[in-house]
C-alpha cells in the first residue's frame, strides 16, 4: 500500500508525497497514455508480478495489458462521487459466501521476530472492516509454516518483501489465487509516523474487498488514475481510508475508517 506517488500505478499507497492543492472537481475524461508508458510506470515485482497504482498487484505483462486495454484505454468507468468499488462492467467484489470466508496466512519464515507483530497488526486491521461491513477474515495459522503464494488453503498470502517500491501492496478480488498476496516491505517497521503497521493493513484490506482509491474521484488531488469505478456514497471523502495524505488529502494522523468509508462499505457488502 503505502509509498504515496503522485502518479498513479495500480492499487495500493505510497505514503511519501508531497500533497496536492486546488479545488475539489470530479475527475474528467483525458486522453489514456500508451501501453509503453503505462508498462514503464508499473513496479516489476517478485513472481512476475507488476504493482501499479503504489500497492496494488498484476500478474504478467498480460495481465497488465489487460488492465491497460480494459481501464486505461477504455476508461468506461462511472465519474460520480463516494467511496469507490472497482468497476468493469459490474462491481469487483467478492460474493456473499467467500466474503464471510476470507481466509489468509501470515509467513513466519519471511517475518522471523516480526511475526508477532504482524499477526496482530492483521488481527486489528481486519476488525475495522469486519466491524461495519458483512466480511470475516479468518487467520489459518496452520498454513503460517508454508504460506506462499501457491498456498491453496487459504484465499490470500501475507509475506514480507525487501522492496522499497512500497511499504505494502495488495489485490483486488478478481486476481487469481498466485497474485492474491499482501505483501509488508521491511520499510514498513521503520519509522513511518503518523502512520502505523495497522493503518497501512486497513487501507490495503480496503483494496482486498474491491475498493479504489478515493483520490482518483478528483483531479484536484494530482493523483487520478482512471474512471473504472462506482460511488457506494454521496461524498467525496478527502479524510478516507483509501485516499492517500499526500494527494490533498485530510487525514493527517493514522489511516482509519470514516463515516463514509463504513457507510460505502456496508453499501457493497450488506
Amino acid at each position: 500500500m503505502l509509498k504515496f506517488r503522485s502518479v498513479a500505478m495500480l492499487a495500493g499507497v505510497t505514503l511519501l508525497g508531497v500533497g496536492c492543492g486546488g479545488p475539489e472537481e470530479l475527475a474528467q475524461e483525458k486522453a489514456p497514455m500508451t501501453f509503453e508508458e503505462f508498462q514503464a510506470r508499473a513496479v516489476a515485482d517478485e513472481n512476475n508480478v507488476f504493482v501499479i497504482d503504489g500497492d496494488t498487484a498484476v500478474e504478467g505483462v498480460e495481465g497488465l495489458r489487460a488492465f491497460y486495454d480494459s481501464v486505461i484505454a477504455a476508461d468506461e468507468g462511472r465519474q460520480q462521487d463516494g467511496l469507490a468499488v472497482y468497476y468493469i462492467g459490474g462491481d469487483i467484489k467478492w460474493n456473499s459466501t467467500t466474503a464471510r470466508n476470507l481466509t489468509y496466512c501470515v509467513s513466519s519464515s519471511s517475518f522471523g521476530s516480526r511475526y508477532s507483530t504482524v499477526v496482530s497488526a492483521m488481527n486489528s486491521a481486519t476488525a475495522a472492516w469486519e466491524a461495519t461491513a458483512n466480511v470475516n477474515f479468518i487467520h489459518s495459522s496452520s498454513y503460517d509454516s508454508n504460506c506462499t503464494a501457491s498456498q491453496t488453503g487459504v484465499v490470500f498470502d501475507v509475506r514480507q518483501t525487501s522492496t522499497t517500491s512500497y511499504l505494502a501492496r495488495a489485490f483486488f478480488p478478481n486476481s487469481s489465487r498466485s497474485g492474491r498476496n499482501i505483501l509488508i516491505s521491511t520499510s514498513a517497521f521503520g519509522s513511518i509516523s503518523p502512520w502505523t503497521l495497522t493503518g497501512i493493513l486497513r487501507h490495503e484490506l480496503g483494496h482486498t474487498l474491491g475498493f479504489r482509491h478515493e483520490h482518483t474521484r478528483s483531479t484536484a488531488s494530482g493523483c487520478y488514475e482512471d474512471s473504472n469505478w462506482r460511488a457506494l456514497t454521496s461524498t467525496y471523502d478527502r479524510s478516507s481510508v483509501m485516499h492517500y495524505p499526500q494527494c490533498n488529502g485530510t487525514q493527517t494522523g493514522d489511516l482509519v475508517l470514516t463515516s463514509y468509508d463504513k457507510s460505502g462499505a456496508r453499501a457493497l457488502y450488506p
